[in-house]
């Protein structure tokens, strides 16, 4: 895997979707300050998360990864991490308990700062300044001097994801995440709607099923799996000085690993052949994912499939189809059959978000609820039809009261958008939405485990 391959080596190739910094000087220091802080994630954390996902390929588990479309500075704060800490975890039991799987989650929390663009600039009115490439790159201000790219937003941005994975590590093995505490994960401003009426019956039953465990004489105090959660996280690895900074070799086994997250992926516009971003992500040992959009080719793939994971390791890559919820089916199946037929071992998980985005008449950014749904029905299908496992969901979703995307149970109309339209880049779920998609998912994972459980007996 590591042939001719340096932490560095990607500088040899193709880089795009990464801003031009003036000051080649401020860069390198930053770059050279990253290189001597301590690793925000550990080789062994990373390990587990790659054994999970080994388990996950071989269709005894889910993949559930979600979180803040762009993380933004001025939005930092523990409510809102709290908050969408609590809906993975909702979303998470919902799917364990319909599905009878272990449910992997990953956030795209404590790292996900950076954006690829589809335009090196932006105009408005009579101005033209740099495209706003996420806050660890430049600011959203549409200013000349906020627009300019500053290396020095690379060590917030590491401030930022420290402070977060402390405390999502606080949530997941602190008590938080204790499943007794199953119905103080729902947020208050839920209400009463249909889902979230479901959800109190089914924590309802998870009660149930404690006390009839400390009835038996099994205390469910003393149990580790109820009392706390692996939780790990993920972002886009698109700036690659940033991560380049934080790889660290294990000295042990000699492999390198990038210590920003525990997942890493690379997108549908930065996967081409000769790409830096495949070259940094092929000598890594972290898990990591890779988009498949419209514009991939079944050749293609297998030929990035076999850059990166010549040694067909389980666990290793996640593929996240991205097509749209019209184009799914006629996208995904031949990617399906060319990874069947090379014998490649992948996760398959589908992100309903990226290929659903419409223009609302209010004219802002939307994705339609039905659309979302519509692709993951899809997905499942198609999965169905192969013989093959729907392993994962990968969603932008929020734990804030947000309106970004219409339609859901929550009907949230075109007219009601700018009420809370507070993403800093695409539209995100909000938690009832999310806690929907949830139900909805769970029955198409319910349905695939049945019909294995069938051709088993």
């Amino acid at each position: 895997m590591t042939t001719n391959w340096t932490p560095q080596s990607w500088r040899d190739h193709e880089g795009i979707q990464m801003p031009d910094y003036r000051d080649g000087a401020a860069l390198a220091a930053v770059e050279a300050s990253l290189s001597s802080y301590p690793p925000l994630v550990f080789t062994g954390e990373i390990d587990a998360l790659k054994a999970d996902l080994a388990k996950v390929q071989a269709g005894q588990g889910f993949l559930l990864q979600g979180g803040d479309c762009a993380e933004s500075f001025a939005e930092f704060h523990p409510d809102n991490i709290r908050d969408s800490f609590r809906v993975i975890l909702q979303m998470a039991v919902v799917l364990t308990y319909a599905g009878k799987l272990p449910v992997v989650k990953v956030g795209r929390m404590a790292g996900q700062f950076a954006k690829p663009r589809s335009a090196p600039t932006e105009v408005q009115g009579d101005a033209e300044l740099p495209s706003y490439r996420g806050d660890i790159v430049n600011d959203i201000r549409f200013e000349a001097g906020a627009r300019e790219p500053d290396p020095q937003r690379m060590l917030s941005a590491y401030s930022q994801a420290a402070a977060t994975l402390n405390l999502l590590r606080a949530f997941a093995g602190g008590g938080y995440a204790n499943l007794a505490k199953v119905h103080q994960w729902t947020l208050d401003f839920m209400g009463q709607g249909k889902w979230a009426r479901a959800y109190e019956e089914m924590a309802d039953r998870i009660d149930d099923a404690l006390a009839f465990m400390a009835a038996c004489g099994i205390d469910p105090d003393r149990i580790p799996q109820l009392q706390s959660t692996p939780f790990y996280t993920s972002h886009e690895a698109l700036l690659l000085p940033y991560e380049q900074a934080l790889t660290r070799s294990d000295q042990a086994g000699g492999a390198y690993y990038d210590t920003s997250a525990h997942f890493l992926w690379i997108g549908d516009r930065t996967r081409f052949a000769g790409s830096a971003h495949v070259e940094f992500m092929r000598g890594l040992a972290n898990p990591i994912g890779m988009k498949c959009g419209p514009s991939l080719r079944p050749d293609d793939l297998i030929r990035l499939l076999d850059t990166l994971n010549p040694g067909r390791e389980a666990g290793r890559i996640t593929l996240i189809s991205r097509f749209g919820h019209d184009k799914v089916a006629a996208g995904l199946t031949p990617l399906i059959r060319a990874v069947e037929r090379e014998g490649h071992k992948v996760i398959w998980s589908c992100d309903p978000m990226h290929g659903n985005v419409v223009k609302s008449p209010s004219g802002l950014k939307t994705r339609p609820f039905e659309r979302i749904l519509g692709e993951v029905r899809g997905f499942f299908d198609v999965h169905r039809a192969e013989g093959t496992h729907a392993g994962g969901i990968h969603i932008e979703m929020t734990g804030q009261n947000v309106t970004e995307c219409t339609g859901g149970a929550a009907e949230v109309t075109d007219a009601m958008l700018a009420d809370r339209y507070r993403t800093h880049c695409d539209p995100r779920l909000n938690a009832s939405q999310s806690l929907e998609l949830a139900f909805l998912l769970a029955e198409m994972l319910n349905e695939e485990m049945a019909e294995r459980r069938a051709e088993a007996a």
